[in-house]
């Protein structure tokens, strides 16, 4: 039985750090490249249902923007290009911090 606990608490660690490395990975590469999920996904080999979760957890914090929605290079389909760098983020949310 210690043994499977032992397991058990390995494979939560091992699943906090892939979430940890994954973040950064995304996160590292926005700051580079404004892509879309599905271009982050092919270029860091992040699953895009994990982005997905990434993305909203980024913008929660302030530290992800949405800067245009355009057809995507990767699917054909209309997505919004994403970035981590605040030097691309959208006016309007310059302007709005600055009220505030």
């Amino acid at each position: 039985m210690n043994q499977s606990f032992n397991t058990s608490l390995l494979n939560s660690n091992s699943k906090d750090k892939t979430f940890k490395n994954q973040l950064q990975t995304i996160f590292e590469y926005l700051k580079e490249n404004i892509a879309t999920a599905s271009m982050v996904s092919e270029a860091t080999g992040v699953p895009q249902k994990n982005i997905t979760r990434y993305k909203r957890d980024l913008e929660l914090a302030g530290r992800l923007w949405e800067v245009e929605k355009k057809l995507c290079k990767k699917t054909g389909f209309r997505a919004w290009y994403i970035t981590t760098n605040p030097e691309h983020k959208p006016k309007h949310l310059i302007n709005q911090l600055n009220l505030f």
